[in-house]
């Protein structure tokens, strides 16, 4: 029986008859509606006809997150008065509930990706349901395109609706063609909001860190609030470790029970938290609970105002998911929670002056996260570039860059035109990263489809940390089953098991995926269950999906980090971590196969993140062939193994290396097959320690495997040329001969190069090693090795730059002279260490007589003057100035001290002089 009065309730049933007719008129439209007033759960019944009004139609509902896709079916079912099934549906990866009548079906948006990628035309649905559509995230953003696609070129009958509570609706609108947007005015009941910010200024989020302190404050504030107010409270933190630490600190709240929810709870938690409580609760969630969820009995919201998004440094070959500051929008839609079943209260922990400089909504998936799925998805849509894509934002050049990198070397597109092959179109079907896929398909003919499916399940989902950081220990410990994560896990590797079989199985390529960019009629479908995962969003956290560069997925509970490099290539052999080598070591495209959990778990470690093998570099640390350097705990069964194929890894704050998670042992062998396309061998000459290292080297990306040094005869002059020329960069010019006469020439044309310009030539240090070229040859040619630069005449070579062409090095000596003649007689050398003011330092009795200043191409010298000894005692520029104003103040003080020189009363009169007076 319709439960007609509850729907009553629910104030978006005034906005159904203009929704009604904008999808008729237009085909799309943008519904904003507040929280609570049943834009979820009315909505799709109304436009499906199951409440009596407008046609029959099947409506396809699109949830960020599984937890509100079940609970949006259920809520629909309920409202009906049937069970989850029948008219009303769903489907989440790892689990579907329809049946012949339904025609009310809530998808996870990686379900329909898949569905998409498998039928274009998604034949039979009538209207799509683009639920939450504010929140961004990746899978999302790519159905939105890949929806109007259709819509445009095959189904013009198709209805699209995107519906939030917090979008931009202009946005959306311009996306969907100039949509109309539907509001739906808001429910009755308020929410008063309560700032409580600690009261001692808290260190910002770093990465994953949250400040110890705000956990405590929001703690604080939990209690605070349930003396303060009635009714269940619901906090939201930004993961599983903050929700952990908070529960911990809550203790016991007499009475109150406390829950924690978030995308890794088993289904049963989730589903407790959405039925009705025996006595008061207190539930603690990460964005889950966001939208599309009604906690019955919630009436006050503790709000830490963090979140989490991932990120992605390519320059480092790292990725993590970090703790960011919420978006107003999201905050608005954390405090819309207080208010669905009567007045509530949102406890913000920082103030209200904070809060007008948040961002107004969170930053697009597409902006943040790593696009390896992304753009395999488009590649299989036909448009690898996702150029042709209706996108709110463009794909960054440089993430997609990275992510084609990693696909083409899997296999998965096509080097040259960037489409998906047949291979990348299986590892489309199989609902995975594709680098899990790639593993997965790899490993499979050597380990049995059963045991990589395990081992990749494992990798899809991160394991709890208790578990360790061995993979292969990891592995046995989820296969006892003893806990929520062990269910999940099972689930989800029969899933991967049945999608490998019906994906064609574990050995050779796939049907050719090639699309046609013009009729998607004719291009050949993707497969893959119902309930199959499109790869990038993962349900279970906000933003989490995509996985950064090289990752399965932003795991829920933490962060992981990889490189946007990958290799392609087989799998070489395992080996166990006392050292001893197996009899059966796996080896991609041979006849060996793995066996030990260790050799398994290590292959598909290594074929899915080949860039993150490492080797041991002694004392637990290791270094990546991405070329980061990574260390194991103290205490790790992995320290001591050769080599590590490293699954998980992330960089505490201010550490100078990552740290291992999660990794299993490896020997070389699979080392160098896995990564094989990131092994290169090498001739090199290079500058090290001083000298000239000439070596042929074998290496797996930055690890050096082998050196030997180079055979005289096979060392190519022009790289040793080059070597000699990096030594000059890192040493300097000072490797070169540089006598008096040879610096004192590149002063004086760095004089005439700064008072001329052209033709006189610049001979500062970087434009001395651009022109190495022009005025170091023959000789550097010549030289083998360090000593040899330093044969080399400085001061001849730098004659090759003087302009001999027209005549200007002829004037050299007149424009900017060696030395000159004082009225004593004595050729001084002038010093143009300073090219704007050249100097000349020189006794003052040999400068008697002279009243001009002495000047070089216009330039006045700066005088030194200096006593008998040959010290300093005044400094002019104007030394008739001086023979009047400041000699006799030094004449005072030297005349005693030097009695034998003459110190005339009048000096620019005197004859000068280089000898002292005679002795009487």
């Amino acid at each position: 029986m319709i439960r007609t009065d509850d729907l009553a309730r629910l104030p978006v049933a005034s906005a159904v008859p203009a929704l009604r007719e904008a999808l008729e008129d237009h085909g799309s439209a943008v519904l904003c509606a507040p929280p609570g007033t049943g834009k979820t759960t009315l909505v799709p019944l109304e436009l499906a006809g199951l409440l009596g009004a407008g046609p029959a139609r099947r409506v396809l509902v699109a949830e960020p997150r599984r937890i509100a896709a079940r609970a949006a079916a259920r809520r629909m079912a309920w409202l009906l008065g049937e069970p989850v099934g029948g008219r009303v549906g769903y489907t989440v990866r790892g689990e579907r509930r329809v049946g012949p009548d339904t025609v009310v079906e809530v998808v996870t948006t990686g379900v329909l990706l898949q569905r998409l990628q498998r039928d274009q035309e998604l034949a039979g649905a009538e209207v799509v349901v683009l639920d939450e559509c504010h929140e961004r995230h990746l899978d999302a953003d790519t159905v939105a395109a890949f929806l109007l696609d259709v819509q445009a070129a095959l189904r013009p009958e198709l209805r699209l609706l995107a519906a939030s509570a917090t979008t931009d609706a202009a946005g959306w609108a311009r996306l969907l063609g100039d949509a109309p947007v539907v509001e739906a005015a808001g429910t009755a009941h308020p929410v008063e909001v309560v700032w409580a910010p600690p009261a001692r200024p808290v260190r910002p989020p770093h990465g994953m860190r949250v400040d110890p302190a705000l956990l405590a404050q929001v703690a604080s504030v939990v209690r605070r609030a349930l003396r303060e107010r009635p009714g269940d409270l619901l906090c939201f933190l930004p993961g599983v470790g903050e929700i952990a630490r908070v529960a911990g600190q809550l203790g016991d709240l007499g009475g109150v029970e406390v829950l924690q929810v978030h995308g890794r709870a088993p289904a049963a938690v989730q589903d407790a938290v959405l039925a009705p409580g025996g006595g008061r609760r207190v539930v603690l969630a990460t964005a889950v609970a966001e939208s599309s969820l009604t906690v019955p009995g919630v009436r006050i919201v503790v709000d830490s105002g963090l979140a989490r998004e991932p990120r992605v440094d390519h320059a480092r070959g790292l990725s993590a998911l970090t703790t960011v500051r919420a978006s107003q929008a999201a905050g608005r839609q954390r405090a819309g929670r207080a208010g669905r079943q009567g007045p509530g209260w949102v406890y913000r922990c920082w103030s209200k002056a904070e809060d007008a400089r948040l961002p107004r909504f969170p930053a697009p998936e597409i902006r943040l996260a790593d696009l390896t799925a992304f753009a395999l998805q488009a590649a299989c849509w036909g448009d690898p570039t996702a150029g042709g894509l209706a996108l709110l934002d463009a794909p960054p050049p440089g993430a997609m860059a990275a992510a084609r990198e990693v696909l083409t070397a899997i296999g998965a597109v096509d080097p040259d035109t960037g489409r998906a092959t047949g291979r990348g179109a299986r590892m489309a079907r199989l609902g995975l990263h594709p680098r899990l896929a790639r593993a997965l398909l790899d490993a499979a003919g050597q380990t049995g489809t059963r045991r990589a499916a395990e081992v990749v399940a494992l990798l899809s989902e991160e394991p709890p940390r208790e578990y360790g950081d061995d993979l292969a220990a990891a592995w046995r410990t989820a296969r006892r089953g003893r806990d929520a994560y062990a269910g999940r896990w099972e689930t989800e590797a029969r899933r991967l098991t049945s999608a490998l079989s019906s994906s064609g199985g574990a050995s050779g390529p796939g049907p050719s995926a090639d699309r046609s960019t013009g009729t998607r009629r004719e291009r050949e479908s993707g497969a893959g269950g119902p309930d199959a995962h499109g790869g990038g969003t993962y349900e279970g956290g906000p933003r989490a999906g995509g996985g950064g560069a090289g990752g399965p997925g932003a795991h829920r509970s933490g962060t992981y980090e990889g490189g946007p490099r990958a290799g392609g290539g087989g799998a070489g052999g395992g080996k166990s971590r006392t050292g001893q080598g197996g009899s059966g070591g796996a080896v991609a495209g041979g006849e060996r196969v793995a066996d030990g959990d260790e050799q398994v778990a290590g292959l598909v470690a290594a074929l899915a993140f080949p860039e993150r093998l490492a080797r041991e570099r002694g004392g637990g640390t290791y270094q990546m062939v991405s070329g980061t350097r990574a260390e194991t705990a103290e205490g790790s069964p992995l320290r001591g193994a050769r080599w590590l194929a490293v699954a998980v890894a992330d960089r505490p704050v201010g550490a100078g290396q990552a740290r291992v998670r999660l990794a299993a042992a490896v020997d070389e062998e699979v080392a160098l097959r896995a990564a094989a396309p990131l092994r290169t061998e090498s001739a090199e000459v290079v500058w090290e320690d001083g000298e000239v290292a000439a070596r042929e080297t074998s290496r797996l990306g930055a690890v050096t495997l082998r050196q030997r040094p180079s055979a005289p005869g096979r060392v190519d002059p022009e790289r040793v040329r080059a070597a000699l020329l990096e030594g000059l960069r890192t040493e300097g010019l000072g490797l070169l001969h540089w006598t008096r006469e040879s610096r004192q020439l590149r002063e004086r044309l760095a004089f005439l190069h700064r008072r001329r310009g052209a033709p006189w030539p610049e001979v500062g240090d970087a434009v001395l090693l651009d022109r190495a070229g022009d005025w170091l040859e023959p000789e550097l040619g010549r030289a083998r090795r360090a000593a040899d630069l330093g044969r080399i005449d400085a001061g001849q070579a730098l004659q090759r730059l003087l302009p001999w062409a027209g005549g200007e090095a002829a004037r050299l000596g007149e424009l900017a002279p060696e030395r000159f003649q004082v009225p004593s007689g004595s050729r001084i050398r002038i010093d143009y260490t300073d090219p704007e003011r050249p100097m000349l330092a020189v006794k003052l009795q040999e400068m008697f007589g002279l009243a001009v200043t002495p000047a070089v191409d216009g330039v006045p010298l700066v005088v030194e003057l200096l006593s008998p000894a040959g010290r300093p005692a005044a400094v002019t520029a104007d030394l008739a100035s001086f023979w009047r104003e400041g000699y006799q103040a030094v004449r005072a003080e030297l005349r005693g001290r030097y009695p034998r020189h003459p110190w005339p009363e009048d000096p620019s009169s005197a004859p000068a002089t280089r000898r002292a007076n005679p002795r009487r």
